[in-house]
C-alpha cells in the first residue's frame, strides 16, 4: 500500500513532516496550497481518518502512525494564529514506509 509522506509550513513559518498510509490523502490535500488554518485542520482530520480507514480495509486495523500523525499536528496547531498553512509537498513512497515514528517536526 503506497504511503504519502508530507511537509507543511504553518502561519508562524515553523515547518513540519506528516506522514499518510494512503494516497487518499490526495483527496484533501494538494502541494502548494494554501489552507487557512480552520480549513487545513479539517482537511487533514478528513485524510488521514480516510487513510486509516483504507489501512484497516487491507490490513483489518487502523493505522496509528496516521493518528500519532493528527495527534501532533493538532498539537501544534494549537500555538498557531490564524493564517494560512501552505502544503510544501507531497512525496509518495512504495511500501508504506513510516519516516521516523511516522510524523516529525524541524
Amino acid at each position: 500500500m503506497p504511503a504519502v509522506n508530507f511537509n507543511i509550513r504553518w502561519p508562524n513559518g515553523k515547518e513540519a513532516a506528516g506522514y499518510s498510509p494512503s494516497t487518499v490523502i490526495y483527496e484533501h490535500l494538494q502541494e502548494g496550497a494554501r489552507y487557512p488554518l480552520a480549513e487545513f485542520l479539517q482537511r487533514i482530520e478528513g485524510g488521514l481518518n480516510n487513510a486509516s480507514e483504507r489501512v484497516k480495509e487491507v490490513k483489518g486495523f487502523y493505522c496509528s502512525s496516521a493518528m500519532d500523525t493528527l495527534s501532533s499536528l493538532k498539537g501544534q496547531a494549537h500555538y498557531q494564529e490564524d493564517g494560512p498553512v501552505e502544503i510544501l509537498s507531497m512525496r509518495t513512497e512504495g511500501g508504506g514506509r513510516v519516516t521516523g515514528a511516522g510524523w516529525s517536526s524541524f
